[in-house]
């Protein structure tokens, strides 16, 4: 195992960081080498494995990122914005490859992101399961062989402590309903309807998000036209799925050139 390339997991105590470590932890073909939380977490200089209640790992949970990836192949990142941008270049620094699975990042976070892989290869995604990137595929496909006649709604669930909506895989999806259409996302987008919004708009993509309980992902690609409906349909009911996802795109990125990926790239679906 000492021979397998090292990852640090950022956001250690949270939900998706827990689930990366263990499945590190299972996995043959990598190791954990750090875990990193913000400063002032409890968890800070204790064993990650006692924190999660269980057997010690060796390896202890840090606030300084950049000691932690010095040591790493690889960083997983499932964070806020403004911490994964931070991430991004004391990656680049390390020249670790970085996975990205936190969403809600704005045009601004994208571009800094998109400086740090100049010098850093960056895996980047919405969502990091098998099923949702061929359903990304499926929808691509779908919208293209469909006319506007076919109206386009997605729908997404999720738990309720979930911060930013649309979900990234809802957004994910829509662009790839446009890209079949040969539109801009951003043009045809419909969210948040309220009050009397007048009818709808013929060509236009809507979203409704949809949160409570423990959800963890639920996405509806809906194409209505009169008279019939054709609904694609991802449910996720463990989170397992996105850390071994996550787990494969590290992998996968080790050895490639600096940029910009996705998982697309990684499941050879381009």
């Amino acid at each position: 195992m000492t021979d397998s390339p090292g990852i640090v997991v950022t956001g250690a105590s949270g939900r998706m960081g827990q689930m990366l470590i263990r499945t590190i932890q299972d996995s043959s073909k990598a190791r954990l080498v750090g875990a990193v939380e913000r400063e002032g977490h409890a968890w800070i200089g204790q064993d990650i494995g006692a924190a999660m209640g269980g057997p010690e790992t060796g390896v202890t949970v840090t606030d300084d990122p950049l000691e932690a990836f010095a040591s790493a192949q690889a960083v997983i990142d499932f964070t806020s914005p403004a911490a994964t941008v931070a991430f991004a270049g004391l990656a680049a620094q390390a020249r670790a490859v970085h996975v990205i699975g936190t969403t809600g990042m704005t045009d601004e976070d994208l571009a800094r992101i998109h400086v740090a892989a100049r010098h850093a290869t960056i895996i980047r995604a919405g969502n990091m399961s098998l099923g949702v990137n061929l359903l990304v595929q499926l929808t691509k496909q779908v919208a293209a062989a469909l006319d506007e006649d076919y109206d386009i709604e997605i729908i997404e669930a999720h738990h309720n402590q979930k911060v930013d909506a649309p979900s990234g895989t809802a957004l994910m999806l829509g662009e790839a309903a446009a890209d079949g259409r040969g539109v801009d996302l951003g043009a045809v987008s419909d969210r948040g309807r309220d009050g009397i919004t007048g009818k709808r708009e013929r060509g236009h993509i809507g979203f409704t998000a949809i949160r409570g309980g423990d959800i963890v992902g639920e996405h509806d690609v809906l194409f209505a036209a009169a008279g019939e409906r054709i609904t694609l349909r991802h449910v996720a009911s463990d989170r397992a799925v996105f850390a071994r996802g996550a787990l494969k795109a590290a992998l996968w990125g080790l050895g490639r050139k600096p940029g910009e990926y996705d998982m697309l790239d990684v499941l050879g679906l381009k």
